[in-house]
């Protein structure tokens, strides 16, 4: 017998700095070196809940992350002015593409609205 959970989302790249900068300012948390581990850049409670799925899709196999929000063009603007660029637009979500080459998704709030409310972010 033994006890295992999900423990976190690894994004991959080779521009490891800046794309650490690009997810600590977009998540709101700081990014720490991890000790003895030189490859890891920390993003530490950045994902207090996580929900994960498999999504299809009609290219290469990656990961992505979807950022939910209370105002997706306002979450977009701020996310554009940390580097990302926007790549295209589905069903009221925005497909964005971080610094390192990752997509992410800014969707509406699809949490529970207790749930959101307790662990959103404030941006400005």
């Amino acid at each position: 017998m033994h006890r295992s959970r999900l423990y976190g989302l690894f994004i991959d790249t080779p521009d490891a700095d800046r794309a650490a900068a690009f997810w600590s300012a977009a998540l709101g948390v700081p990014a720490t070196p991890e000790p003895h581990e030189e490859q890891f850049i920390m993003l530490r409670d950045a994902l207090p809940t996580l929900v994960a799925g498999v999504q299809r899709v009609d290219d290469a196999p990656r990961y992505h992350v979807d950022i939910e929000t209370d105002d997706v063009d306002a979450e977009t603007a701020r996310l554009i002015g940390l580097g990302a660029v926007e790549v295209n637009r589905w069903q009221g979500c925005r497909i964005l593409r971080a610094p390192g080459g990752h997509l992410l998704c800014v969707v509406p709030v699809h949490s529970e609205r207790a749930l959101f409310d307790a662990q959103a972010r404030t941006f400005e």
